[in-house]
């Protein structure tokens, strides 16, 4: 039996039990950690059994933790049947998310490389239950992760119980690509030596302490993956413009021809960039990223890049399929680290990465929203941006010029929600153009922010707010506070922006 097989340490193999018998060690009030990262090797059946005994009756609250977003199995049947009373740190799921904004789970957004650490320092309390997902269990009784790390090797390591979830449906032919390091707490922290993004440090699995494990449970579920949207025309002009900006930065002796590791953050739009380079000149390429999508195995295919460092697999459904039928190609080319690693300031200053992420809306001075819509609404998180853009050699961020059928301006005064400061930001980019504010005053920045990338149905409206912004007495970073802060209220609320002429806004405002 293929289960059975997957568990090489004979003295495990009493743990085995259904996943209702295992879901019985999670109670009410304990915190949880699991296994996922968007989404990716999350665990599957014993979240559905814990959500099925709240359904019935039982009062079951828990505190959530887990690598990044995962599937419907876990933030969704949780979310429906009132189980997450807290979430950290990153999600996407639809139920989740009305749960986050309806108040009914408290959601604290958290950059992902601090989350490892939070853990290992207690910043959440103790960890009473992880439950993982593996591919096997080595003789020794290490936990050989599928396709994700993300927290794993912290929430095993602080974890009172453990819950082992082995997954048949996730091919063994990934035993080998984990490449497993963890960090020392200060003040006995070492650097971590990683000079490349190739470079193996750690083990192939997670070190366990046999005696904490309490459960090993059968799944046969796979990834609930999600789509990736077709490359649409504004995502192939965003493309360009980054290509033929990073082609300049060779010329100028700033680059080199091979570039220096790239990142790329989720969906469809990152896929679209990273998908590219496929058609430029750039050979000899390297990530260092987070997540590693349908682009990335193109690019490999194509022979472009020739090693990836992630921390999951994040590919669409036929991306999936993809990998598991060339599980050992793929494998020769790519590395999967703890989110400790794969995140960690100190390589991503190292490695000089090219950071590319999207944004939710980029005000004039380069200040960008990436997590709540009209500053109060959450979507997903933070995420790992931050991690990259604090840190990277470039950090560039992305989005189409408007929203909502062109109802909405993503170019604003001011925007509704800061995530990333324009001390971090150096460049911007939409389907209209780029926009290099590196060096720029912040009154250089609002013109070459609006000329270069606000659609054009909008720049009379900015450039006008701009010109009266700088007629008041301080210069440095013009605005007009009672304007800036009502601009989301008066008109991308309402939808009409577009339809507002600079004569009228002057009269309304």
């Amino acid at each position: 039996m293929e289960f059975n097989r997957r568990i090489r340490k004979e003295s495990l193999k009493n743990k085995i039990m259904s996943a209702r018998e295992a879901s019985n060690f999670i109670v009410d009030g304990m915190t949880v950690a699991t296994s996922g990262f968007t989404p990716s090797g999350y665990p599957k059946k014993v979240p559905i059994e814990i959500a099925k005994r709240a359904e019935s009756g039982e009062k079951i609250k828990i505190s959530l933790i887990t690598g990044a977003s995962v599937g419907d199995e876990l933030d969704g049947e949780l979310s429906r049947s009132g189980v997450i009373e807290r979430r950290y740190p990153y999600q996407t799921q639809k139920d989740m998310r009305d749960n986050i904004n309806n108040g009914d789970t408290f959601y604290a957004d958290h950059h992902l490389s601090h989350v490892p650490q939070h853990i290992d320092y207690g910043y959440y309390g103790q960890i009473d239950v992880a439950i993982i997902e593996a591919l096997c269990i080595t003789e020794d009784g290490g936990i050989v992760p599928t396709t994700s790390v993300g927290i794993s090797p912290q929430a095993i390591k602080n974890a009172d119980k453990i819950i082992i979830e082995i997954n048949t449906a996730q091919p063994l032919a990934l035993e080998g690509v984990h490449d497993i390091y963890m960090t020392e707490k200060p003040p006995l922290r070492k650097h971590i030596p990683i000079y490349k993004s190739d470079d193996r440090i750690g083990k192939t699995y997670i070190d366990c302490d046999e005696s904490k494990i309490v459960a090993i449970v059968e799944s046969d579920t796979p990834d609930d993956v999600r789509p990736l949207g077709e490359i649409d025309e504004n995502s192939k002009k965003i493309s360009n413009f980054i290509i033929d900006f990073l082609g300049e930065e060779v010329e100028k002796g700033r680059l080199p021809k091979n570039l220096l590791p790239l990142q790329s953050g989720v969906g469809s739009v990152a896929n679209a960039v990273l998908g590219g380079l496929i058609d430029s000149d750039f050979t000899d390429l390297t990530c260092y990223t987070e997540v590693i999508q349908d682009s990335m195995f193109d690019l490999i295919d194509a022979g472009k890049v020739k090693f990836a460092s992630g921390t999951s697999f994040t590919p669409s459904e036929e991306g999936l399929k993809r990998l598991f039928d060339n599980t050992e190609h793929y494998a020769k080319h790519c590395i999967l680290r703890p989110m400790e690693i794969s995140n960690n300031p100190e390589i991503i200053r190292r490695l000089g990465i090219i950071a590319m992420n999207t944004a939710i809306e980029i005000d004039i001075y380069g200040n960008v929203n990436s997590t709540n819509i009209m500053g109060t609404r959450m979507m997903n998180g933070i995420g790992g941006s931050g991690d990259f853009t604090r840190n990277g050699y470039l950090t560039i961020f992305t989005t189409v010029s408007t929203a909502k059928n062109g109802d909405i301006s993503s170019i604003v005064p001011m925007v509704s929600h800061v995530d990333h400061t324009e001390h971090d930001v150096h460049v911007v980019v939409t389907e209209q153009g780029i926009a290099d504010l590196r060096g720029l005053a912040p009154k250089e920045r609002s013109r070459k922010t609006i000329e270069n990338c606000a659609h054009p149905d909008y720049k009379e409206l900015l450039l006008d707010y701009v010109d009266r912004a700088e007629e008041g007495k301080y210069k440095h970073t013009p605005h007009i506070i009672d304007e800036a802060l009502s601009f989301h209220e008066r008109f991308i609320g309402t939808g009409s922006m577009k339809k507002e002429k600079k004569g009228l806004l002057k009269r309304v405002l």
